[in-house]
């Protein structure tokens, strides 16, 4: 029987998914954004996410159980002083991955994947303010005066250019 096959296999051996995905941690960790292909990023995210909660509480056996799957030492330290303090209240979705398109020689969808808490540029999104498709007094005491406004200055430019 086929019971808990369902992972991804990457066409490689296991002891070769074991090592790209180990490189593939460390890098991430290391770098906080890496560019890969759609199925390498989400058999990594299934990869480093736990390890990221183990990291949450820094005692000697969480760090010898992280060890045991990076081989790093400048990566374990990466990963539980900066990267758990700033993930420490965060239950989980550690990782994101955004889709870049595909990879001119093989058409290979391409993506970057990232560690959430640390891009700036997602963390400073304003929000819109919501807009309704009702209309309102307001709305419409403001539609009113705003072409009474301009129509006289649109009326000048063109008697100005007919001169």
């Amino acid at each position: 029987m086929r019971h808990n096959k369902k992972f991804n296999h990457l066409s490689r051996t296991a002891s070769h998914r074991a090592a790209m995905l180990s490189n593939m941690a460390i890098s991430l960790i290391m770098h906080k954004r890496i560019t890969t292909t759609l199925a390498k990023a989400k058999a990594l995210k299934k990869y480093v996410e736990p390890l990221i909660t183990k990291s949450k509480q820094d005692t000697t056996n969480s760090r010898r159980v992280v060890f045991s799957y990076l081989q790093d030492k400048k990566a374990i330290t990466e990963l539980f002083t900066t990267i758990s303090t700033k993930i420490g209240d965060r239950p989980g979705g550690y990782t994101r991955i955004i889709k870049t398109g595909y990879r001119a020689n093989d058409n290979a969808a391409m993506c970057f994947i990232e560690l959430v808490d640390f891009d700036e540029n997602m963390a400073k999104t304003e929000k819109k303010a919501k807009r309704t498709r009702r209309s309102s007094k307001k709305a419409a005491e403001a539609v009113a005066e705003a072409p009474a406004t301009e129509a006289p200055v649109a009326t000048e430019n063109a008697t100005e250019t007919a001169e």
